[in-house]
């Protein structure tokens, strides 16, 4: 089958690549403009798929929005069999799902039709489920509505991060996509539409999303900060300053403070919550790399007693 692939980020690489390395024919591969970078966004850095797809001498296209009449020709004149969106980053309208002949089929990392939507990683574990996975499905004019082809489940780790989550659906996404394809070439795909009623949505990531709250429990205040890791990281205030944190563990203490009081730093990082202590492994204070709790904490005045906001 002749391909158009959609996709941006670093999630969508192990999905071209098993595209090529299965010999599936990539007329082009569609991706998000580059983005400015650096304190004077003077840089642009191109996205993950594009740098793949030039090393391996398919056409790139990156157009401001995936609605140009200019672009929809263009597809037009590859005469795709199928397109295969993978995290591409805009909505496709009905226009454009329509020119392959075999339609569009899009790789989501979440059991559809739990958690649709932009998010679904974070989601799933600021949820706190214990499972999720990959789907496989034909799109159409809905966000993530579209018959189901395959599922691939997967448990999540107690104390898996975001990022960590990500690579292996990734992963787990690519062999998806490869069988899909696989039973669509075949004629053997029975594409399984969803039970909307039992929709569940993970909308994009906010900042405030991202903020601890320390009257909640060690718990869920654990699942906050996994789900932001690496980005855009759970964040809090001390007097003032943001300051992200990272690597929770549960703590058997328990101290008589305010919740977000600073209970320890010597030998482990420990914050009052809610409901029970949370030992903290990393922070990044505004403006400075991620490092070891304890070593940002010798370096600090006065650390212990104080409180997080």
């Amino acid at each position: 089958m002749r391909v158009v692939f959609f996709g941006t980020p670093e999630f969508a690489v192990p999905s071209l690549r098993a595209l090529l390395e299965e010999g599936f024919e990539t007329a082009a591969v569609i991706t998000q403009p580059d983005k400015p970078h650096g304190r004077s966004r003077s840089k642009l850095t191109p996205p993950p798929v594009k740098s793949v797809a030039l090393d391996e001498g398919i056409p790139v296209l990156q157009p401001a929005t995936p609605r140009d009449p200019e672009f929809l020709e263009r597809i037009e004149e590859l005469d795709p069999d199928i397109g295969v969106v993978v995290a591409y980053g805009h909505i496709l309208h009905q226009d454009l799902l329509d020119l392959p002949e075999r339609g569009m089929i899009n790789v989501h990392a979440s059991l559809l039709p739990a958690l649709r939507g932009a998010a679904p990683i974070q989601h799933a574990i600021l949820s706190g489920l214990e499972e999720t996975g990959v789907s496989i499905m034909q799109m159409d004019k809905g966000m993530d509505t579209g018959p189901v082809i395959l599922r691939i489940p997967t448990a999540i780790a107690p104390d898996e991060t975001a990022g960590e989550l990500s690579e292996r659906l990734a992963e787990l996404g690519a062999l998806g996509l490869i069988e899909a394809l696989s039973l669509l070439a075949a004629g053997d795909a029975v594409p399984e539409p969803q039970d909307h009623s039992a929709a569940s949505f993970a909308p994009k990531v906010s900042r405030a999303m991202a903020r601890i709250d320390w009257m909640k429990p060690a718990d869920e205040i654990s699942r906050v900060v996994r789900a932001f890791d690496p980005k855009p990281g759970a964040w809090t205030d001390l007097d003032g300053t943001t300051v992200k944190l990272f690597g929770p563990r549960a703590a058997d203490a328990a101290h008589d403070v305010k919740p977000g009081t600073i209970v320890s730093v010597d030998p482990a990082f420990l914050v009052q919550t809610g409901n029970g202590v949370l030992q903290l492994i990393d922070v990044q204070p505004a403006g400075r790399q991620r490092m070891a709790a304890e070593a940002w904490a010798r370096g600090q005045s006065d650390l212990l007693g104080r409180a997080f906001a």
